[in-house]
């Protein structure tokens, strides 16, 4: 009974994070997966089961709050289907040790270059609103769904990170639409599993104890991410792939420092950069705010239409007006 109590616990915190930043559940509920011994394809299965009910409903919360942009959840979900469907029955032949290096790599590049952008410039404005393109939606897709199956979690380490520097989305849309989309892929890997595994190894018990977590934290991830200015956004998100990346990195057959000090100062000090570009894009939102609360004043300043007040309505009738009479 306790083990199932965490696991509740783990996917609801596991789903606040992803529906407040586009990734982590899958990346988290697997760790833990893993740690109490179940093999990678039956975590990833399990994740995966859980998946498809936690992300139709953060989902439906993303496109209640007005998160989630259509067009995107189509032309990068679909090929993230393909993608992991393939990923979860090759996963269930081979391990991806070997690889998991080369994509973290990739990812804590991407993972920098979001911290970086964010904390110093803010989110990019002058693509904002132009078009995605599916030649640069499909092949994107059809990649984060082969890692997201094959690592347990990926879809939104890859897909994020890669609309957010691409500066043509709101950040929140594009948590909300890479959200969305993940429910195509999470029914297409668990098709993959069942497919080349079966039911060994899936325990449903657990599949349900992260579900029901997932479930209550989905619709305060969705508003959560609507409130949150998009440049303290993105360098959460950006601190975020860096810290999870490089660990994996530290932990991997290149370097093999899992467990020793030279990880823990170098987590540590990621997390006070982290900490403290967060710091630094408060600060600057809240100049930003300030300067736009100044030159909204300066206008009204300027412009008398806008300066003047409306004439306050008299109380008082007039002499020539008639007076009812009292009942």
């Amino acid at each position: 009974m306790h083990k199932l109590v965490l696991l509740a616990v783990v996917g609801l915190a596991a789903q606040l994070v992803d529906g407040s930043l586009g990734m982590a559940y899958g990346v988290t509920s697997s760790t833990l997966l893993l740690a109490i011994g179940t093999n990678p394809a039956a975590a990833s299965a399990t994740v995966h089961l859980a998946e498809i009910g936690t992300t139709l409903a953060s989902g439906v919360s993303h496109w209640r709050f007005g998160n989630v942009d259509w067009r995107v959840v189509r032309r990068v979900g679909v090929p993230g289907a393909i993608g992991a469907f393939v990923g979860a029955t090759f996963l269930a032949n081979l391990a991806m040790d070997t690889a998991k290096p080369v994509m973290s790599l990739i990812l804590l590049t991407l993972g920098v270059y979001i911290l970086v952008r964010f904390t110093v410039k803010g989110l990019r404005k002058d693509r904002l609103g132009q078009p995605l393109r599916k030649r640069f939606l499909a092949p994107l897709g059809l990649f984060a769904g082969f890692v997201d199956a094959t690592g347990g979690g990926g879809w939104g380490p890859v897909g994020t990170p890669a609309l957010l520097a691409s500066g043509r989305m709101e950040p929140r849309k594009v948590i909300g639409s890479i959200d969305t989309s993940e429910f195509l892929v999470s029914v297409a890997a668990s098709l993959g599993f069942l497919v080349a595994l079966g039911s060994a190894g899936i325990d449903m018990v657990w599949v349900l104890a992260l579900l029901l977590g997932g479930v209550i934290a989905a619709p305060i991830a969705a508003w959560l991410v609507r409130h949150l200015p998009p440049r303290i956004l993105g360098s959460a998100v950006g601190g975020i792939i860096v810290l999870t990346n490089a660990r994996t990195l530290l932990r991997s057959d290149w370097l093999d420092l899992g467990g020793t000090a030279v990880e823990a100062w170098v987590l540590g000090g990621i997390a006070v950069i982290w900490a403290a570009a967060i710091a630094w894009s408060v600060r600057a939102y809240r100049r930003e705010q300030a300067d736009e609360a100044r030159a909204a004043a300066d206008l009204a300043t300027d412009d008398p239409a806008v300066a003047a007040p409306a004439p306050a309505q008299d109380a008082t009738p007039h002499l020539d007006e008639p007076v009812a009479a009292p009942r």
